[in-house]
């Protein structure tokens, strides 16, 4: 008896950092050629940008059942760049993949802890462009971890110039 399967057309949403250009996919927190990283994947929609991560257990804080502070910056750090990249293509009047995206690095970055984030639960960023003056974009994050409101981050972004 020949069982037929059917094929269906899976259609996959790329990350902004796929649109990253290889030399500039190493990052700890977003590069997708980083081994070692965490990879995280953002997403825009609408006029935001949105990233879902479960940390892994080795990344606790102080105290047990609670996550690190640091990783927490660095999410938001990483999901501030590629909401600049985002945000900043978007302003010029593209869409991801209709031109090579630029890469932002940060000036500063600043996080608001409202509440002890609670491990094995995932986390939720959102990111809105606040503001864009030449190569620099400033942006705003919101940390959730089932449904609640646990971090607040501003992250101020400098397009890299480009090679000549």
């Amino acid at each position: 008896m020949e069982i037929q399967m059917k094929k269906e057309l899976v259609m996959t949403v790329k990350a902004i950092q796929d649109y990253y250009p290889d030399e500039f996919a190493n990052c700890f927190g977003c590069g997708r050629l980083n081994p070692e990283g965490l990879k995280i994947r953002s997403y825009w929609k609408g006029d935001e940008s949105v990233c879902h991560y479960t940390p892994g257990p080795h990344y606790t804080g102080g105290f047990p059942g609670y996550l690190y502070g640091g990783l927490i910056a660095a999410l938001i750090d990483c999901h501030g760049a590629a909401t600049a990249s985002a945000g900043k293509l978007h302003a010029d009047g593209f869409k991801l993949g209709e031109k090579p995206l630029s890469r932002f690095v940060s000036a500063s970055l600043k996080v608001d802890y409202l509440k002890p984030t609670p491990m094995g639960k995932v986390l939720e960023l959102r990111g809105r462009i606040r503001e864009i003056k030449g190569r620099k974009v400033t942006a705003s994050i919101i940390l959730t971890a089932g449904g609640e409101m646990c971090a607040r981050g501003e992250v101020v972004m400098v397009e890299l110039k480009k090679a000549q």
